[in-house]
């Protein structure tokens, strides 16, 4: 009897049986997607105009999709037997050095998105007192906060949730997320509508910002190189589709459910993409902020922006733990197998916070390190957009793309040279020069940005 009952609660690979349907895969992918990404769209479109800006951001819609159905059929390996992590998955479909390569392009994009997180929520968090300051004393005030008690906050928080064993117990959490992106994304869009409505001198063009007007020629390259960064990050979810689709129930089979949850997410994103970049753009035209909630397109009505930007920070909240659990269970599963008699390690004490697993020393003391490291960086290095450009334009290639693109042509078994193979390799290529197209253009971003940014001040 105990027997069975056991045998109920775990998988057919012995592992704790997966409970993860539908709509909590979408959550996740609309928690990971719509992250501060939606932010920087109004200022992206702006860069690239009325005809280049929803071209990109339909171009990678579509590729995100394609590539993310290419992941979900290669989760399985030709054996049937589960693979839990993208590594794994490169390991047993392609294998070589290029596993080591997937993992030095996923755990560094999982890290950068963490203290991009940290970075989007703070500002977030000081938005709302500058809004309020704004309020009380006129849009010419000078209300100057700083970020880093906010990043403190932030990172506390993330301590305790972080105590979370893993991405199972998170569906509860992805779940607010989504509704809070939603909720945002949706004031965002009001507002812009609101502003559009209202009339004023607002001028959008078809190539977006006017060399010699808006910006200089030089400007003008490097920002159309970042925008695309930007979008880039704006779908970046490949790197943990994975360990989302791992948390599916084993039926209906995990890959059809998969690729239902892709077109979900992609496409509610997608919508909410062009309607935030296209009327955010209509509202700023090319003066559009960099962040359309925390660069203060808006002052009024201050009390909904507020409300605006305490739904970023609480999704942004969740999103941070969705990519931080990847790392925490590589980190983890590596030691377990490197140190499997210590104590430090494997025991668990008492119970935790309600739930059936206990106190693990060894959970407390890395994952808190984690995340206060990635809190020291953010504040060391607190530059939005270029810095979400970068994260977009490295992690695009190798895991939206060229893993997914590579791993189907081994399992379908393409013949070289035949037209699926010629016409995913041009796809494959076409998207590594725009990735270092959009490095280049978040790196210049970067070095200006350092040559006048001093460290630990108020901004």
């Amino acid at each position: 009897m105990e027997y069975e009952e056991a045998s109920k609660s775990l998988d057919d690979d012995g592992r704790v049986k997966r409970t993860g349907t539908l709509l909590t895969a979408s959550s996740h992918i609309i928690t990971a997607v719509i992250g501060s990404g939606v932010l920087s769209l109004a200022w992206a479109i702006a860069q690239l105009g009325w005809v280049a800006g929803p071209a990109v951001l339909m171009a990678f819609s579509f590729i995100t999709y394609f590539t993310s159905t290419l992941l979900a059929d290669s989760y399985r390996s030709i054996h049937g037997t589960r693979n839990y992590t993208y590594m794994d998955v490169v390991r047993s479909h392609l294998g070589g050095v290029k596993v080591q390569l997937c993992g030095l392009a996923q755990y560094g994009n999982l890290v950068g998105v963490t203290v991009g997180y940290t970075i989007t929520a703070s500002i977030s968090m000081v938005a709302v007192r500058k809004s309020n300051c704004y309020h009380k004393h006129g849009h010419d005030a000078k209300c100057s906060t700083s970020t880093y008690p906010f990043m403190i906050i932030f990172a506390a928080i993330q301590i305790i949730l972080s105590q979370i064993p893993n991405f199972h117990e998170l569906s509860w959490l992805s779940i607010v997320a989504a509704v809070m992106s939603f909720a945002y994304s949706s004031i965002g869009l009001a507002l812009s509508v609101a502003k559009v409505a209202g009339g004023g001198d607002v001028r959008t063009t078809v190539t977006g910002t006017t060399v010699g007007v808006d910006v200089t020629g030089s400007e003008k390259v490097w920002r159309t190189f970042q925008a695309i960064g930007d979008i880039a990050f704006a779908y970046a979810y490949s790197t943990v589709l994975i360990e989302i689709q791992d948390t599916l129930k084993s039926k209906p089979a995990e890959n059809k459910v998969m690729k239902k949850a892709s077109f979900i997410g992609v496409t509610a994103t997608t919508i909410f993409y062009m309607l935030c970049g296209c009327v955010g753009y209509a509202a700023f035209g090319n003066k559009a902020p960099g962040n359309f909630l925390t660069g203060f397109g808006f002052y009024e009505p201050f009390w909904l922006i507020d409300f605006a930007n305490v739904c970023i920070a609480i999704h942004l909240i969740g999103a941070y733990q969705v990519f931080a659990q990847p790392i925490f269970g590589f980190v983890e599963k590596y030691s377990r197998e490197r140190w499997p008699d210590s104590k430090f390690i494997h025991a668990e004490h008492m119970p935790f916070m309600g739930g059936p697993h206990g106190l693990n020393l060894f959970r407390l003391v890395w994952r808190t390190a984690y995340v206060v490291v990635t809190a020291v960086v953010a504040m060391i290095f607190p530059f939005f957009n270029d810095f979400l450009g970068l994260i977009g334009a490295a992690s695009f290639y190798p895991l939206t793309v060229y893993f997914p693109i590579e791993m189907h042509i081994a399992q379908a078994k393409l013949p070289k040279y035949s037209f699926s193979w010629l016409w995913l390799k041009i796809l494959s290529w076409t998207c590594l020069l725009v990735s270092l197209i959009a490095a280049a253009g978040s790196i210049q971003g970067l070095a200006s940005d350092v040559k006048t940014y001093k460290p630990f001040k108020t901004q």
